[in-house]
């Protein structure tokens, strides 16, 4: 199957998906469609912020018309946080949307994780990844720490790069969501995640969201 993705939410995100689904089909011994799309990261950020989920269902529907023209049978967007307006993207979009949500609500119950951690965007952590998380309690940073989080997320994800500084505090957090709060795991649930967790021993265990969507993806880029 062709499938087309909405990139540049942001950068690094995008390549970890498109390197993601690269890999797996080279180990597989298969040859992935794959088109790409570019989506401006501040616009998306600002309606992200702002609660206009219509509007960027909109952008993202203009976007998924491009795929379907270059060839593309279904499409994904490549951000969990740009998934805050996907209730109102899929019924407007010209191609089948592969959510990433299910996949990594399906993850966590099968799992049999009962108490787990979130680190984000604001949206993401103060609504349970947009509330499909419900075979779990979910808990996230409390008070100002909540707001350093997404805004460390914001400024990181917005270059697709990361400091030691940002690596170490994102690390701290997710330690303190275990220790304080019970959490068995933490969910990445921002895509650019990655960059401060990929090849490190946080010392707790980890779920990347963008991981488990890209597994998805891949699995449905098998099918005809």
């Amino acid at each position: 199957m062709h499938i087309g993705l909405i990139g540049g939410i942001g950068p690094a995100a995008t390549d970890l998906y498109y390197r993601g689904l690269i890999e797996r089909h080279a180990a597989g011994g298969t040859v992935p469609e794959i088109t790409i799309v570019h989506a401006d990261v501040k616009t998306m950020s600002g309606n992200l912020v702002s609660g206009k989920a219509k509007a960027q269902a909109e952008i993202f529907a203009r976007l998924v018309a491009r795929l379907k023209a270059a060839g593309a049978e279904a499409a994904a967007v490549t951000s969990m946080g740009g998934h805050f307006c996907i209730d109102e993207l899929e019924p407007i979009a010209p191609l089948p949307i592969l959510n990433g949500l299910a996949p990594v609500a399906d993850a966590i119950r099968d799992r049999g994780i009962e108490t787990i951690g979130i680190i984000g965007t604001r949206v993401v952590m103060s609504t349970g990844l947009y509330g499909r998380i419900t075979s779990a309690r979910v808990v996230v940073p409390e008070g100002p720490l909540l707001d350093k989080v997404h805004d460390t997320y914001v400024a990181m994800a917005g270059i697709g790069r990361i400091t030691e500084e940002q690596r170490n505090f994102f690390h701290e957090v997710g330690a303190m969501l275990c220790r304080r709060q019970g959490a068995e795991a933490v969910l990445l649930g921002g895509t650019d995640l990655f960059l401060a967790f990929q090849g490190r021993d946080p010392g707790f265990p980890v779920l990347d969201a963008a991981d488990i969507h890209v597994e998805a993806i891949y699995r449905r880029s098998l099918s005809a």
